[in-house]
């Protein structure tokens, strides 16, 4: 399948890694370019528009945590982290700067593309909704991708927005990591306890700050979550 106007930069200071990716990306239609410095990146992205960002976290010059904190002062393409630092701190700390997704090395890229494709999917998916929709303690504008706690403003990244926005389309319901994945961001459900519990503590902490004063995300132990609005 071809995706002409879909162009990836990928920043990987492994060349060997690089050159997988690039191949993976090229062979399934995209437009792909490299960098090794994410000083470069950032240069680069500041010129030229990229639908979506593979990033590694150990690069030459500086962490890939700060040039996604930097990038999130000027763009919000989506960011892929694809790194060898995989323990739960790393993860979050990604999630928290506006990254979309995390993957760990030694990596499929085949699985790979599959969360391009899914980021870029998600990215060209028209609003369901307009203006503000009230759901008991929750307000949600689907066309704004906003979430209201009460009147605190949530302020979510794109991936706590997906994941809140499925559990209020069907407040009460039980939802398995599967059907959130699904619904917010069709990554393969090989990694979805990992991605969908991450996820969930950094809501969670949100919720708290916003004056939650009971988790109003509710964890049924084999099923998966439910919100009590």
């Amino acid at each position: 399948m071809s995706h002409p106007l879909h162009n990836v930069l990928v920043v990987e200071d492994e060349t060997a890694i690089a050159d997988t990716v690039l191949y993976a990306l090229r062979s399934q239609g995209y437009g792909a370019q490299h960098c090794l410095l994410g000083g470069e990146a950032l240069t680069r992205l500041r010129q030229h528009a990229f639908d979506v960002v593979v990033l590694d976290v150990g690069l030459p010059d500086m962490s890939g945590f700060e040039v996604c904190r930097t990038l999130r002062t000027f763009s919000e393409v989506p960011v892929i982290f694809l790194t060898a630092r995989n323990d739960e701190f790393d993860r979050v700390l990604g999630l928290e700067l506006g990254a979309d997704d995390y993957m760990a090395k030694p990596f499929s890229p085949r699985e790979l593309v599959a969360r391009v494709r899914a980021r870029l999917r998600r990215s060209a998916a028209p609003a369901d909704t307009t203006g503000w929709q009230q759901l008991g303690r929750f307000s949600i504008d689907r066309e704004g991708s906003r979430i209201r706690f009460g009147d605190q403003p949530l302020d979510l990244t794109r991936y706590e927005y997906a994941l809140m926005a499925a559990l209020l389309q069907r407040p009460g319901a039980i939802l398995s990591r599967a059907q959130l994945m699904d619904r917010g961001w069709d990554s393969d459900a090989d990694s979805a306890d990992r991605t969908v519990d991450t996820h969930v503590k950094t809501l969670r902490a949100k919720l708290r700050a916003a004056g939650a004063e009971t988790d109003p995300i509710r964890t049924h132990r084999g099923l998966g979550y439910a919100l009590e609005v």
